[in-house]
């Protein structure tokens, strides 16, 4: 079960890794979205579009369906939460260590300077 978890992590952070494929879940959020108009925004083509949805949708983030010819992208959350639980672990870590920073930058002055004898 860890080794398909790390595997969904894996290509979740791939999918994210892309400034495009990070603006086309962007617009997701709003609506759900036609590669084409996904594709717009960067001027490029169906073809291209469809491979960043590709990435998206093997990661997990999206799901497509087709009506007729339009393929339709809906955004699908549980992946990102997924990755957030997994990021929130290192938040916590960074938030104890920014908050002892902030302790140590507090304290008088007179006690920072006979420390540093």
């Amino acid at each position: 079960m860890v080794e398909h978890k790390a595997e969904h992590l894996d290509a979740v952070f791939h999918a994210l890794a892309d400034p495009t494929r990070r603006a086309m879940l962007h617009s997701l959020t709003l609506a759900e979205r036609s590669i084409g108009e996904l594709a717009n925004p960067f001027r490029m083509s169906f073809a291209a579009a469809s491979k960043h949805v590709k990435a998206l949708e093997q990661a997990g983030l999206v799901r497509r369906r087709i009506e007729g010819r339009t393929h339709m992208c809906q955004l699908e959350p549980k992946r990102l939460a997924e990755a957030h639980d997994w990021l929130s672990f290192y938040e916590r870590f960074w938030t104890m260590r920014l908050d002892d920073l902030e302790r140590e930058l507090r304290k008088p002055e007179k006690l920072t300077r006979r420390s540093k004898r």
